[in-house]
């Protein structure tokens, strides 16, 4: 089973005792955390997509450190007006590792489109349509 999830603006791919890095979270570390921003849950061949998240659905990860990314150096420059500027920065990231993936208790939206009955549709003729709209000319 895995599940596609979005924090920090984006999106990981996990599945049960994945080790992955998302931005800083506020989190001890040994604590347990909630994602519950899940776009879509796959278990096998039985795929759930949200619109836009799985309702009911959430991930279970343990937050094992609080590190820092690798360095990124910005340089900005104005050619022949001797303006050099450099400025590195180094992204807080926090690792976690998936401990549980929850998928809501209900049916899934398939499935329960099976026993609802069909909604009647109204036909329209389209002549009558256009002429009531410019007004019968």
């Amino acid at each position: 089973m895995y599940a596609v999830l979005r924090s920090g603006g984006k999106q990981y791919r996990v599945a049960q005792d994945d080790v992955f890095e998302v931005e800083k979270l506020d989190a001890d570390v040994g604590a347990k955390v909630a994602l519950a921003d899940v776009l879509m849950i796959g278990d096998g061949d039985a795929v759930t997509v949200g619109t836009p998240s799985v309702d009911g659905a959430s991930v279970v990860a343990e937050v094992l450190d609080q590190v820092k990314g690798p360095k990124l150096l910005v340089f900005k420059k104005n050619r022949r007006k001797n303006y050099r500027r450099r400025q590195g920065h180094r992204q807080e990231l926090t690792v976690l590792r998936v401990t549980e993936i929850k998928t809501s208790a209900r049916k899934r939206r398939s499935s329960s489109k099976t026993g609802k009955a069909k909604k009647s549709t109204k036909k329209v003729d389209v002549d009558q349509t256009k002429t009531a709209s410019q007004g019968g000319d």
